[in-house]
This record gives structure tokens, sequence and C-alpha cells, in this order.
């Protein structure tokens, strides 16, 4: 399972307003589409390797592609069978069946299925889910290689619905951008490979796919303090904090100190009473402030989180730290990243619903703060609508303690300076890297290891 890096995710209301800017502009759809069934082509060509192909055609735009696509493919001499599910009902998909020049049958009469099965049924904008008689016939498919023109039958493009489409797809062809449906769950492993078709589209949207990590090479003039220094406050368990502070130093920053613990997880972390923790939040030279692992609620953390917000500084706030500032967030908001997984996120914006990038967006507007929503479908969100994907996440880090290490990472690049949701892109970019890096057998504390 795989997607581009730094790619754009379109709606399927986005998609809409796309194609409508390229017709002012002077673009004919019926060029798009032609353009869509080129790349449908070229991917069934190459996926094929001399094989026959399949190509099911529905009744609309995304059927229309598939025919382009099968005259396309007959042209270079494949052999390319179509099978419909109706005759085509936009003036688009009509002028593409005009085009294909072989015979259709009936899909419900396909019964020699081909080794490629081209998916071009119904792509973007399904509102409900398949009929169950079409879901068996498609079924009857299962054990071919298949390409998904967009998204695979069945699916809701904008990761709304969680049906599962009766026919996963090896390859799914994106058209013009991806889809939220490709990299969120449950949705993204049926998708298999996602590939991004640039049609001509202009998709430099607010969403955006994991960008590939850069980690910038500290200047000749770099000392420690300048690299961003990063107070961590631990609390009753202090190994959660001990973990997001030595990833705190790995991910970059110069200065680390661990308050409430005598315990540090290395020797250049600088470890301190709870005493002092008045006093380092008044030290300028303190970056980022991170708060919450190992930390469970109660008054204690109230209070803490209280001392932290009136301190001003930016703040990563995790686990039930986050639910004991969204009063105060809500308020004022600060410069903050929320590092939330599922639970937590339940528990503090029980309210909210959609996708998990609606969720996500919504939350980070809420509070003005940026939102790192946690999972093997990872969504990072900014409240001026900013949204990155990172999906797929390493099945390694679904282990005890590496939530705590994305939180010093992001305590690590928020005390740079700058801007908060970068930060957090670049502190879940280098989360996965470690990840992928050490791989199998993977636990929290690896990742802070050299």
């Amino acid at each position: 399972m795989s997607v581009p890096a730094d790619a754009p995710i379109l709606t399927s209301a986005a998609m809409r307003e796309a194609e409508a800017a390229c017709a002012a502009r002077g673009t004919l759809l019926s060029e798009l589409m032609e353009l869509a069934g080129a790349a449908v082509a070229d991917t069934a060509w190459r996926m094929a390797a001399g094989s026959p192909i399949l190509i099911l055609c529905g009744p609309g735009n995304n059927g229309g592609d598939g025919y382009v696509a099968a005259r396309l493919l007959a042209e270079r001499g494949a052999a390319v069978r179509v099978a419909a599910l109706a005759e085509p009902a936009t003036d688009l998909a009509k002028a593409a069946r005009a085009g294909w020049r072989g015979p259709v049958e009936a899909i419900d009469a396909a019964l020699a299925p081909s080794p490629l099965i081209v998916d071009s049924l119904f792509g973007v904008g399904l509102s409900r889910p398949l009929a169950d008689d079409l879901a068996l016939l498609l079924k009857r498919f299962a054990g071919r290689r298949v390409l998904a023109v967009d998204v695979p039958s069945g699916v809701e493009s904008d990761g709304n619905a969680d049906w599962l489409p009766p026919l996963a797809a090896d390859v799914t062809l994106a058209l013009g951008g991806l889809k939220p449906a490709h990299v969120l769950l449950p949705t993204a492993p049926a998708c298999g490979r996602v590939l991004l078709a640039p049609i001509g589209i202009g998709s430099r949207g607010a969403m955006r796919t994991l960008p590939s990590l850069k980690l910038a090479t500290p200047a000749a003039t770099a000392h420690k303090f300048n690299r961003g220094m990063v107070l961590v406050f631990a609390g009753p368990m202090p190994g959660a904090a001990g973990l997001a502070s030595a990833a705190a130093l790995r991910a970059g920053a110069g200065y680390v100190v661990l308050e409430g613990s005598e315990r540090a997880p290395l020797s250049a972390i600088i470890t301190e009473s709870d005493a002092r923790f008045g006093e380092r939040l008044s030290d300028p030279r303190v970056g980022a402030v991170v708060i919450g692992p190992g930390f469970p609620a109660g008054d204690e953390l109230l209070f803490d989180v209280e001392v932290a917000l009136d301190s001003g500084k930016p703040l990563v706030l995790d686990a039930a730290a986050i639910a004991a500032a969204l009063p105060r967030l809500c308020e004022t908001p600060c410069r903050a990243i929320l590092t939330p997984h599922e639970g937590e996120f339940v528990r503090s914006f029980p309210e909210l619903y959609g996708s998990k990038i609606d969720r996500a967006k919504a939350a980070a507007v809420r509070t003005g703060a940026v939102v790192v929503y946690k999972g093997a479908d990872t969504i990072v969100a900014a409240p001026d609508g900013r949204v990155v994907a990172a999906w797929p996440g390493s099945p390694w880090l679904a282990t005890a303690g590496t939530g705590d290490v994305l939180a010093g990472a992001c305590g690590a690049m928020l005390a740079r300076g700058g801007d908060a949701f970068d930060a957090a892109v670049a502190a879940v970019g280098w989360h996965m890297a470690q990840a992928a890096r050490i791989g199998r057998g993977l636990v929290a504390d690896d990742l802070v290891r050299e």
C-alpha cells in the first residue's frame, strides 16, 4: 500500500469545482475525459502486460473514462472487452461510448473475466452502498487483478461512510487528485496502491498527503539554545515523559529539560524537581513545553496545564492534558499542537461528526490549535484549513509509548519557531521515517536510540 508524497487530496465537491474552473478557462470537459481515459489506458496496458483486459463501465462519467480507455487500448492492439452496467446517462459518457467501436456486453453476462479487470463503474460521488445483487456480481471477479478508476466501486470517496467495496483494487488510479477515501480507514487498504494521474486540473488545494521528510542541517552558527529548548513535564508515570524528552533531543532540539523526574533517559537531558516548573516556564529560551505523556487526568494535571497556558509558551498537549486544556484553548487559542489518539479525540470532542479529516479540521478551528489525530491514518489539521494525511503509517507503531515519542518530536519541531502546522507535519514525518528504518519488532525505546 502506498500513496504519492505531497499529492493533492480533493473531496467530490472540490473535484467538481476544479472541473468547473477548467471549463471557465476554456478547457472542454471532453478533453479532460480524454486525458483521464488515456491515463487509465496507460496504467491498464502496463498492468496487463499483454494479457486480455475487461473494462466494466457504469452509466456516468467514470464509465465514460472506461470507454475512452477501451478505445485507446484497442488502438494499441490490446485484447480488450467492455461490459456495461447500463446505457450511458451523461452527454460525455454517451460521446465516449460512441467512440468505442467494439461490442458491449451486459455486465451480468460477462462470464469470462479477463486477467485484468478495470473498474470504471461509479468513481466519486457515490451516495449509497451498492445494491446487494451488484455486489454479489462483482465478487465473481475476485482473484483477478483489479485497476479501479478514481475509487473502487462501492467506496464513498469523501470518507464519510465505512462501506467496503465488494471488489478491492490492486491499483487505484486517482484522477486529478487523491480522494479522502484513499488515505482514511477503513477504505484505504481496499484501494491498494494509489497512483496519481494529473489530468490538467489545477489542484493545489489545502489538503495534501505527507511530504517527503526534509530535515534541515543545523547552520554553522547553531548552538544548543537556538536549535530549540524543550521543557517536558513528567507526571506520575515518568517513563512516558522520558520517552518524550529523549525524542525531543533525537528529533533535533538543542536542549531538553525533564521536569519532575529524577531519572534521565539520556545523559544530555537535564532533570529538575517540580518546584522549578514555574521558574523554567519564565525562561525566555524555552521554545516549547510538552505536557501530558504519562500524566493521568486529575486536579494536579489541571493545575499544571493552567500554569503552562498562563506562561504563553508554545505547547504540545498529549493524552489527558488535551481535555484539561480545552476550556482555555477554545476561549483564547495559543500556539499549540494537540496529539490525540482515537479514544482521546472522542472524549475531547464527542459532538464532532463526519470523516476523520472533517473532525480533525473542526477540532482545529474550535481550539485554534494544530491537531495531530493519530492512528494508522494520521491526520494533521490546522485552524486555517490546511490538512496533511499520513497514510499508510507503520503497523509497528501500534505499541505502547510511540505516541509519547511523537509528542516529544512535536516539541522539538515547535521549539525552533515558525509555523506550528509545519512543525507537526515534520514531526509526523520524522516519526514515520524512524519506524520505517527500524521495522519489525519495534518498541518505543527503539525510536529514540541512535
